[in-house]
């Protein structure tokens, strides 16, 4: 049989499934699979169909904000089905182009009504992973804690997503990213010493500590549980999550290589080898020229030839370093700096902006930005070589899909009708 590989370098949009072509036309991966290999033949019938690596994994996602719909988005955009349970109050609701809810459909559902409540758990009966966001207790008192869930489909994998923890003094609270992350440690580690600490966006504690802790914890669940048949509950709280990505900082620290003042350190702003510098057009450029051989380039490229600047790791000359090299940076605009230090190994890179990043030629070359029907937005991330990610739809509205998913999970028509009856859906 013939090999067949996704060209993953041919992929011109990566919103739509290109059909497999012979290997021969991937030159890149054609050595990582052997003819003793070949695809099967029910692989061979998907082909023309996403299918990405969690193809056949069904997902519930309970409606939430932050953390939960962007750990949804990645499933989806993986291959997995993933249906998002709804208020009915919120009915028809909703914009499509909210990237953050591409690739679900919606089920609009009354939780306050049993009927609701138990087509939600009749949805979880068949899906592989549910997850939620809500404060602790809240599933429980709607009837759809783990447990319950658990005694219905002993397979399911229930990934909680917090703030706090479900556990803790502070569980109960309300909060959002930024109180998350000033717990945690990173909010005071960001910034500039004589200005409050910096919020990073919502990036460290809603995406970085939260949702791709969340993802991580119910694929490897996933895994898991096709050695032991069983699923379990994955407490993701983004003070944990925020936590464990500062662990290096931690480990500098124990080695007294950091500082827990800010501005102080090598990657925090403080070195004058690695941080952002304005140009003469009031732009801005990045270098982060860390190592040896790197810091001599910069000055290379630079014309430095001060001799205060041979000493690179000297702290307690950075600040008057970082003056001279903010008065070289603004003799240059920054396409005039990109000109002479992009692509070379000075670690530099231009500071763009949401409305310029698409553009970037490394950008456009790799096809980081897509447009999706009419919404430029990331690409799916990361990529695989057999098993193409894609987007498949823009944000549904709240509910607009109910009939469609009831149906196609079971649902008979007379219940489906008896349920809209009750106002359950």
């Amino acid at each position: 049989m013939k090999r067949i590989i996704h060209p993953y370098s041919k992929v011109k949009h990566v919103g739509k499934i290109k059909p497999y072509l012979d290997v021969a036309q991937n030159k890149k991966y054609s050595s990582v699979f052997s003819d003793n290999y070949p695809i099967s033949s029910n692989v061979i019938e998907k082909i023309g169909r996403k299918m990405g690596p969690l193809d056949g994994v069904k997902v519930i996602e309970m409606a939430a904000i932050g953390p939960v719909p962007f750990c949804a988005m990645m499933l989806s955009d993986m291959g997995a089905e993933v249906i998002r349970v709804d208020r009915l109050n919120q009915k028809g609701s909703g914009h499509r182009a909210n990237v953050l809810f591409r690739g679900r459909k919606s089920v609009a559902v009354d939780l306050k009504n049993p009927l609701g409540v138990e087509t939600t758990l009749e949805l979880i009966d068949q899906a592989d992973i549910v997850i939620e966001g809500f404060r602790p207790g809240v599933m429980e008192r709607l009837g759809l804690g783990p447990e319950v869930c658990a005694e219905r489909n002993r397979r399911i994998i229930y990934g909680r997503m917090t703030g706090w923890g479900q556990e803790g003094p502070l569980s109960q609270a309300a909060g959002h990213d930024i109180n998350y992350i000033s717990i945690a440690g990173a909010l005071g580690s960001m910034g500039y010493p004589d200005r409050p600490p910096t919020p990073p966006l919502n990036l460290v504690g809603d995406f970085g500590g939260g949702a791709m802790y969340l993802l991580s914890g119910v694929l490897a669940a996933l895994v898991e549980r096709s050695t032991s048949g069983l699923g379990q509950v994955i407490d993701a709280a983004m003070t944990d999550g925020t936590a464990s990505l500062l662990s290096p900082f931690f480990g500098m620290m124990a080695m007294n290589m950091w500082t827990p003042d800010r501005y102080k350190n090598r990657l925090d702003g403080g070195a004058f080898y690695y941080g952002s510098y304005e140009c003469k057009d009031g732009k801005h450029i990045s270098i982060g020229s860390l190592e040896p051989q790197f810091y001599s380039l910069l000055l290379e490229k630079c014309g430095i030839t001060d001799e205060v600047f041979e000493e690179q790791l000297d702290q307690e000359a950075w600040s008057e370093k970082r003056e001279k090299l903010e008065a070289i940076f603004k003799t240059k605009t920054r396409n005039e700096w990109c000109g002479i230090m992009e692509g070379t190994d000075v670690c530099f890179a231009p500071v763009l902006d949401l409305e310029e990043a698409p553009d970037h030629p490394h950008n456009k070359a790799r096809e980081t930005y897509i447009e999706f029907e009419g919404v430029t937005q990331p690409a799916p991330a990361p990529r695989f070589s057999r098993t193409e990610s894609s987007i498949s739809s823009s944000a549904a509205l709240i509910g607009e899909n109910t009939d469609e998913i009831l149906t196609s999970w079971g649902f008979s028509e007379e219940k489906i009708t008896s349920l809209k009856k009750e106002r359950a859906i």
